[in-house]
């Protein structure tokens, strides 16, 4: 009778609830929805920034000298460009962390440079 209970008594802690994402044996997944909710606080301000910039031509005048040159089809665009990438860089962030290989940081340090090496030529031409 002593080793049943033992028995019950050794089953029990594979039944408890454990820490959720945040104990160590976390769900990949969530931490790339975590990580990725985190990032997005970080750059909201800058995407409804863009997307201000994006839907009010107007503020192209805020931007002196060269900016103001360019047409207005031009300035929203490339500000819409800048608002989906930033959109899209929290659930780059949150994928890489889910997939956690050398290979998947390769892909998303690549899209960050292709991202930024875009902006920095279509910022050059308007």
């Amino acid at each position: 009778m002593a080793s049943g209970k033992q028995q019950h008594q050794q089953h029990q802690p594979e039944n408890e609830l454990h820490g959720g994402v945040l104990a160590g044996n976390g769900s990949p997944v969530l931490w790339g929805w975590l990580i990725g909710l985190v990032v997005f606080v970080f750059v909201a301000v800058p995407i409804s920034i863009a997307v201000r910039f994006a839907t009010h031509p107007s503020t192209q005048q805020l931007f002196g000298g060269r900016l103001e040159e360019a047409s207005n089809a031009g300035y929203s665009t490339f500000w819409w460009i800048v608002a989906i990438f930033l959109f899209a860089v929290p659930v780059l962030i949150g994928w890489g962390v889910a997939k956690l290989s050398g290979r998947t940081l390769g892909i998303i340090v690549a899209i960050l440079a292709v991202f930024f090496i875009a902006i920095l030529i279509f910022g050059q031409l308007f």
